[in-house]
C-alpha cells in the first residue's frame, strides 16, 4: 500500500522534498560529471566537461584543470535543477523508464536547440558519431539515476522489492 509521504527509515519523519532533491542532484551531478570526465579522458567524446559552462568562461579556460573543476561545478548545478523539477513534478511515477526518457528529452534540448544556440556544444551533424553515443548513453543514466532514485524514495518500490525477494526465498526452500 503506498503512502501518501514517503517515511524516511531512520526517523519516521516526511521525506524533505526540498532537500531530498537538493542531494540527489548534487550527487548526480557529482558522478556523471566525473563519468563525463573520464569519457572525455579516454576520448569517447569531444565535448569538454565543462560545455554547461561555455556561455560565462572561455573554452580555453575550460580545458585546463581549474576549468575542468568549474564545469563539473556547472554539471552539479545543472542537475540540481533537473532534480528539482523531476521530484517536484514526477517523483510519484514508478519504475525506471519515465527517469529515462527525462534523461533523453535532457540530451535532446541541450544537444539540438540549447547547446548549439548558446555555443556550448558544436551542431548535432558536426559531431562524431562517438560523441552522439557516448552524450545520449551518459544522459540517459543520469536520467536513470535521478528518477528511479525519486521514484524508490516517494513510491512503494522499496516496498515491492523485499516481498518479491521473500517469495523467491520461500519457493526455492520448498523445492
Amino acid at each position: 500500500m503506498a503512502q501518501q509521504q514517503r517515511r524516511s527509515e531512520n526517523t519516521g519523519n516526511p521525506t524533505n522534498p526540498w532537500r531530498f532533491a537538493l542531494e540527489l542532484g548534487f550527487f548526480a551531478g557529482l558522478i556523471w560529471g566525473g563519468v563525463h570526465g573520464v569519457f572525455y579522458f579516454f576520448r569517447f567524446t569531444s565535448i569538454i566537461p565543462g560545455f554547461l559552462a561555455e556561455p560565462f568562461f572561455k573554452t580555453s579556460f575550460l580545458k585546463t584543470q581549474p576549468g575542468y573543476y568549474v564545469g563539473w561545478l556547472f554539471f552539479i548545478f545543472f542537475s540540481i535543477i533537473a532534480a528539482f523539477l523531476y521530484t517536484f513534478i514526477l517523483r510519484k511515477v514508478r519504475g525506471p523508464w519515465l527517469g529515462m526518457i527525462y534523461g533523453v528529452i535532457w540530451w535532446a534540448v541541450i544537444y539540438f536547440a540549447v547547446g548549439p544556440m548558446l555555443h556550448m556544444v558544436k551542431p548535432f551533424r558536426q559531431l562524431h558519431f562517438t560523441t552522439h553515443i557516448s552524450e545520449f548513453c551518459l544522459f540517459l543514466l543520469w536520467g536513470l539515476f535521478i528518477g528511479y532514485t525519486a521514484a524508490f524514495e516517494y513510491t512503494d518500490e522499496r516496498d515491492r522489492e523485499p516481498k518479491k525477494l521473500m517469495r523467491q526465498l520461500k519457493s526455492a526452500s520448498q523445492e
